[in-house]
């Protein structure tokens, strides 16, 4: 988990706050060991002691369904969560839940992969009430497979719930290239690694935009506020770069996203922006037009930012952030399998 972007979804903004594919736990770690809704996390003692992971008999892993996200949610708030205040950062704010309006989004975001792939949503639930300890949410788009989230309740962790999830999904691959964001957590990149994922190192920039660096109008001329006529050339684009079009998730992120585009031949791109100004998702055909788009965001940005998961073949993104006095740091990976790290890209957490 991103701890920066966990923060920015808690708040209700888009740019995958959460951000990594599986929950991290720190052994030894303990949570408040109360959830959001009152009710005990999972694993930890009745009288306060600390989290032991449980046995995962009676767990049953099992296709989602539209009622599962609920349970589902909580569940991801309660694993992010406590991967943000392990992975926590000296001098950064305390993780706080997710806001209603943010557990809404995931909601929704969730009910659209169920109805666009509903095969690549599985979930792990125990009880007759069948909560969901458990969640793991993929994606087929045309020969791309993405993972959007991962993740195992802390105290559930490290019984293998979260391999036969993950079973599940690679199966749902059928071989086809894959990508996905992930943490440092030691088992899960081992999970990765075996499953033939290769693991190149992310960058995050995080700050003010200092204005004064912002480039003039003319340096940056040819942007257009964009609309559903450019999603065709736009998919083509996504087809060069990775592989695939988002298709339906530009539909979904149209609805609720800025987007900004660069039309003319040779130099097309696109970048979605959320109401906070932060860059969601940026492809580009050129290096020199992934760059204006970075800086229309970085233009737009409402207080501290985020540019996020940019790869060593992104320098490009890595230039523009350091002459807005963003301040650069490491985060995660991008794994990916039977691809290179797209590039000019900078991916989404969920969407990819």
């Amino acid at each position: 988990m991103d701890s920066v972007r966990a923060k920015a979804e808690r708040t209700g903004s888009e740019p995958a706050d959460e951000v990594r594919a599986d929950g991290v736990r720190v052994d030894g770690v303990r949570v408040d060991g109360v959830r959001v809704d009152g009710v005990r996390v999972e694993g930890e003692q009745a009288d306060g002691g600390p989290a032991r992971p449980r046995r995962a008999e009676g767990v049953r892993v099992r296709l989602m369904r539209e009622d599962d996200l609920p349970s589902a949610e909580r569940a991801s708030g309660i694993t992010f969560l406590e991967g943000d205040r392990s992975t926590r950062r000296v001098g950064e704010p305390e993780p706080e839940p997710r806001s209603p309006a943010a557990s809404a989004q995931w909601i929704d975001r969730m009910r659209h992969f169920l109805t666009v792939d509903p095969a690549g949503c599985w979930v792990a639930v125990e009880g007759d009430e069948e909560e969901v300890v458990g969640f793991a949410i993929s994606q087929n788009r045309d020969r791309l497979w993405y993972l959007a989230t991962y993740g195992v309740l802390p105290g559930r962790q490290g019984s293998g719930i979260g391999k036969r999830m993950m079973d599940a999904v690679l199966a749902h691959a059928d071989g086809r290239q894959g990508i996905f964001s992930s943490t440092v957590h030691p088992a899960a990149t081992r999970r990765y690694r075996t499953a033939g994922f290769s693991l190149h190192p992310q960058m995050r920039m995080v700050g003010t935009v200092d204005r004064a660096t912002l480039p003039a109008t003319a340096a940056v001329a040819g942007l257009n506020e964009g609309h559903e006529g450019d999603l065709e050339w736009m998919d083509r684009l996504d087809q060069d770069l990775r592989g695939a079009g988002h298709g339906p998730d530009h539909l979904l992120l149209l609805g609720t996203l800025r987007l900004v585009v660069s039309r003319a031949n040779g130099r097309r791109g696109y970048v979605y922006i959320d109401d906070r100004g932060r860059a969601v998702l940026l492809a580009a055909a050129q290096p020199e037009t992934a760059q204006h788009l970075l800086w229309e965001a970085l233009a737009s940005a409402k207080g501290r930012t985020l540019v996020n998961c940019v790869t060593i073949a992104n320098e490009w993104a890595v230039d523009v952030g350091l002459a807005a006095r963003l301040d650069l740091g490491q985060e995660g990976y991008i794994a990916v399998r039977g691809m290179e790290p797209p590039a000019p890209y900078l991916a989404s957490g969920h969407f990819l």
